[in-house]
């Protein structure tokens, strides 16, 4: 039957709203299905600018984590090769206090802690050394300037080739970290000139017990700086624990500005099926009048 004119505003306003009707139950099912209020930044309304700023600061929060983990790591290193150093440090201290050890003995034990040393302070993490300072690319010290040197004193012991920079992080927009330590600190070249002037043939007892004294200064001041380390490890931690909060807690109030409840979102698409029903059960009535039963 075709529409009277007389109905035909009423039909049409009908139909209208129920398209209306429709979308919205389009967009209902679709946060059902993704738990979001919108499939992009623009069905967030007021609230976009604020997630898209909260998101920028969890990617930078993520880059101070990073950041945070990386110099942790090194710290770490440097803890555990300073703790062999030390180890190293205190046995050839015990072996040099002994009266029945040969010199011969003695040189050459002195020569393969100092190799041990040496390769202890030019420990590399990724590529990079640890112990020289910002001069990441260049091995910090030169065995080669130790081993015959002619030095006649620990101050003249020319074998560094870092740099004196201590390295840094940043862990967060107003926060850096200072970490590190590099093989030119006293600790570290008093132990070496410990070290050289008995693998270069100094063996006699006055050059044996100035040795002894040194290496038991330089293990004292190198457990200081395994403790300055232990401080800045725990320092790192504690700012990359920092980012991980507040990754989480921006993470929820993005959840919260973003996400849907999905039992309001249920109930309102029971109300919209309900209302489609309605708006089209009135199309069909609409449809089917007659002037004869309007007059009736």
């Amino acid at each position: 039957m075709a529409m009277r004119v007389a109905t035909f505003a009423s039909s049409q306003s009908l139909l209208q709203a129920a398209m209306r009707i429709q979308v919205k139950q389009a967009e209902a099912t679709e946060q059902q299905a993704s738990g979001q209020v919108s499939g992009d930044y623009g069905g967030l309304g007021s609230k976009a600018g604020s997630v898209v700023s909260l998101q920028a600061s969890i990617t930078r929060s993520k880059a101070y984590e990073e950041a945070g983990n990386t110099a942790s790591s090194r710290v770490e290193t440097m803890y555990n090769a300073v703790g062999s150093i030390l180890d190293d440090l205190s046995s050839l201290k015990a072996t040099l206090a002994s009266s029945t050890i040969s010199s011969d003995t003695l040189q050459a034990t002195a020569q393969s802690t100092l190799e041990s040393v040496v390769s202890l302070m030019n420990t590399q993490l990724d590529g990079r050394y640890l112990f020289a300072g910002s001069a990441i690319d260049t091995e910090p010290v030169d065995i080669d300037s130790i081993e015959g040197s002619t030095a006649t004193s620990q101050d003249e012991l020319d074998y560094y080739q870092g740099n004196d920079q201590q390295t840094s992080v940043r862990v967060s927009s107003s926060r850096s970290i200072s970490y590190g330590v590099t093989a030119n600190d006293d600790s570290f070249r008093q132990a070496l000139w410990a070290i050289s002037t008995i693998a270069n043939g100094s063996t006699d007892s006055t050059s044996v017990t100035n040795a002894i004294d040194l290496l038991a200064s330089s293990i004292s001041s190198m457990a200081n700086v395994q403790t300055k380390l232990s401080l800045a490890s725990s320092d790192l931690k504690s700012a990359v624990s920092s980012q991980e909060d507040y990754q989480t807690n921006t993470a929820d109030v993005i959840s919260n500005l973003s996400e849907v409840d999905i039992t309001t979102v249920a109930a309102n698409m029971s109300n919209y099926e309900a209302q489609l029903e309605a708006a089209y059960a009135a199309i069909g009535k609409i449809a089917n009048l007659s002037l004869a039963s309007y007059l009736s």
